[in-house]
């Protein structure tokens, strides 16, 4: 039984039992996912997916919603945080523009998969209509499918979009019925007078959608475009049975909507780090999960996934190239 196998081979490698703690259930976890107990990381790709909010008008940012296409075009010229890491470590990226509120000029190595110009505002009608989500959905679905045709096993998810951390604060209190108030946090670094007003608007928008119940539903009411699509995208990579690097608060209420849908996904899940965004830990506590990292950061852009990798990678190569009590002739314990 692979189970068994797997943890024979941990357990044997020249090392006392559990001396590399979560390393261990890492590889077991890569292990179990990939099916064999020799698992490889093959071509890892990044996805960051971008798109503007209707409710970023309402002041719930410290940032002007133009902030999102000009960090899109840092992300295109290199420039960004998540660039830099990703260089670091081998890690193709990609940018999508999900719904930007800007025209960008031809011949960008953009993907294009615009649903429409900005999520539309909550405060006066839903997010997105039906059909825009289920596009959204299916735009998130077929990027990763042409990243799968690559041989790529591992892929991690970022976003950029001014207002997505108001999004997730109403689709974390919708999925699990919690208070808005403890799902919502500073975001881009709002003061103590901005936040009370976060607050403010966010409570008149949650109760504005009594009957949103089903995960499709809070998404569509309350998400964002480049969270549907990050959605939908983290639902083919499980189809597609890779690994998927879960990175901060927003990326991880994209994958608690797909786990509301879908429990298995948290088998091919490995959640990056904790954010310091007020409400994340809290949010990996009710999917049962501890994450790798812990560096107060609160960025996105995939950031946490990028510095993570070489962690995952670690978890591979002590299980592929590290001795065997047996292999190196030293004495186990008796």
């Amino acid at each position: 039984m692979l189970t068994t196998e797997l943890q024979h081979k941990i357990d044997f490698k020249t090392k006392p039992l559990g001396a590399l703690g979560h390393l261990e259930h890492l590889a077991h976890k890569i292990g179990m996912v990939q099916n064999t107990t020799s698992p490889q990381l093959c071509n890892p790709h990044m996805v960051v997916f971008a798109a503007d909010h209707g409710i970023a008008t309402a002041g719930v940012s410290a940032y002007p919603q133009e902030v999102t296409y000009q960090m899109v075009m840092n992300f295109l010229g290199g420039g960004a945080a998540i660039n830099v890491f990703c260089r670091q470590q081998g890690i193709n990226i990609k940018i999508v523009d999900a719904g930007v509120n800007f025209d960008f000029p031809e011949g960008l190595k953009l993907i294009d998969k615009k649903v429409r110009k900005s999520s539309r505002n909550i405060l006066e009608e839903p997010a997105m209509t039906s059909e825009e989500y289920q596009q959204a959905l299916d735009n998130g679905r077929s990027v990763v499918t042409e990243i799968a045709e690559t041989g790529c096993n591992i892929i991690g998810f970022g976003e950029m979009g001014i207002g997505n951390t108001s999004a997730s604060s109403l689709m974390m209190s919708k999925l699990f019925n919690f208070p808005i108030i403890s799902c919502i946090g500073r975001g881009t670094g709002l003061n103590d007078d901005q936040l009370q007003n976060k607050i403010n608007i966010l409570s008149v928008a949650i109760e504005k959608y009594p009957n949103v119940t089903t995960p499709d539903e809070v998404a569509q009411t309350f998400g964002g475009l480049e969270i549907a699509q990050m959605i939908g995208a983290m639902e083919e990579a499980y189809r597609q049975n890779m690994l998927i690097m879960v990175d901060g608060f927003i990326a991880t209420v994209a994958l608690a909507t797909a786990w509301k849908k879908n429990p298995e996904i948290l088998k091919n899940s490995i959640f990056c780090h904790v954010s310091d965004e007020n409400a994340h830990l809290q949010l990996l506590e009710l999917l049962g999960q501890k994450a790798l990292l812990n560096l107060n950061l609160r960025l996105g852009e995939g950031t946490g996934c990028a510095l993570a990798y070489p962690i995952i990678q670690s978890a591979v190569n002590f299980l592929n190239e590290m001795s065997s009590f047996e292999d190196a002739q030293v004495s186990n314990k008796e």
